[in-house]
């Protein structure tokens, strides 16, 4: 079970201070975030896709190339990258790369986002959304596992002989989890190419996300990738946490009251009891942490939203050391005894790559310019 954070990279105002951080405090900000994630004992830091304002992080792969080079265990993650405006060429090449810089230590979440004007923003129409996401992703995961693709589609131009360069690390793509709070579709696709599914059930009732994740393991294991328990989920969540629950929502209630998400619509407590939204003690989140896995069975992946609102960064580091001391542990032990026989474990590179080659050193491909390019069409790789 892997335990994480993400972050939307909103800017919001502190509505208790009255201050609102540049862009450069806010990325500042995060990668000290992303480092306090690693330091407290936690597994995966992610970052979501955003090219407006109020969010700064319009280019995760330089952020996280960034966070590789300042961690040492942490696996960086997006949440999510937009499969539909990103050209799925860049995409191969640019997370190959962030794979590499990484020694593997990355995966990433593709979604359509939330964010109606970044269509046309790209020379896109948002009307042929899904199937645009579709189509893009099929071309990236051919981009990643076949040496020489050629390719004619409806979104963009035809390929022919073409090799995304550098090539997956160790001969393994990145893992990609399929992020989708309402569409069928996309759990379909995740379970079409055995891939995982990312619920990011923060906002709507369990119930709509029992329907998604339970489709998603009935059709994972239609396709043949293994039993419906062996597929690959991930939650979504938020929580506030101070030692006494009368001061977790004392303090977090003129945040969420003027949080662009959440404020001025339903009250803090309904929220509370009808999504997964958290404020209390550490015990109160672990609780309702645990009613996760009675909701929607063993799962792989839990990453928590626990910087927005215009919550201070001093905040949320204290929020983290209450995460990484006393929830997770307990957490990890909890869900670790409840856990069901032949349970997939999460996915990491390592594995994957054992998984491909077994104990051996996995060959590594080298360019041969004396057997093609992307002009020619011929393979110019070789295995050494």
């Amino acid at each position: 079970m892997q335990f994480g954070v993400f972050s939307v990279s909103d800017i919001t105002r502190d509505p208790v201070s009255g201050s609102t951080p540049s862009e450069a405090e806010r990325i500042d900000a995060i990668v000290r975030i992303a480092k306090k994630t690693e330091e407290v004992g936690l597994d995966v830091f992610a970052i979501g896709e955003h090219h407006n304002p109020p969010f700064f992080s319009s280019s995760p792969t330089t952020l996280l190339a960034y966070l590789a080079a300042s961690t040492e265990r942490l696996i960086l993650s997006t949440a999510t990258t937009l499969i539909t405006t990103n050209d799925p060429v860049r995409l191969a090449e640019e997370y190959a790369m962030l794979q590499h810089l990484a020694k593997g230590r990355m995966d990433l979440m593709l979604g359509r986002g939330n964010t109606a004007p970044v269509y046309p923003w790209f020379g896109q129409d948002l009307r042929e959304g899904l199937p645009l996401a579709l189509e893009n992703y099929n071309l990236l995961h051919r981009l990643w596992r076949e040496d020489v693709v050629d390719w004619e589609g409806r979104y963009r131009t035809p390929l022919q002989g073409f090799t995304s360069t550098p090539r997956p690390l160790d001969g393994v793509p990145p893992f990609v989890w399929h992020g989708s709070i309402r569409t069928p579709e996309i759990a379909e696709q995740a379970a079409y190419y055995g891939n995982g599914f990312f619920a990011n059930n923060i906002f709507w009732p369990k119930e709509h996300y029992v329907r998604l994740i339970e489709f998603y393991r009935q059709r994972f294991a239609h396709h043949g990738h293994g039993t419906p328990q062996q597929a690959i989920v991930g939650l979504g969540g938020q929580a506030f946490l101070a030692r006494r629950s009368q001061d977790a929502i004392r303090e977090f209630r003129p945040y969420f009251n003027e949080a662009p998400v959440y404020g001025h619509g339903p009250s803090m407590e309904d929220v509370m009891a009808q999504t997964p939204l958290s404020v209390g003690s550490p015990q109160e989140v672990i609780d309702k942490t645990l009613t996760f896995r009675e909701h929607f069975g063993d799962y792989q992946r839990q990453l928590f939203l626990m910087d927005h609102a215009g919550l201070p960064l001093k905040t949320v580091l204290n929020q983290l050391d209450l995460l990484g001391e006393e929830v997770v542990p307990v957490l990890r032990k909890e869900l670790a005894a409840r856990r069901a026989p032949g349970v997939a474990d999460a996915p990491t590179h390592a594995d994957r790559v054992r998984a491909l080659h077994g104990d051996g050193v996995p060959r590594q491909v080298r360019p041969n310019a004396n057997r093609g390019d992307n002009v020619t069409g011929a393979s110019p790789y070789q295995e050494s």
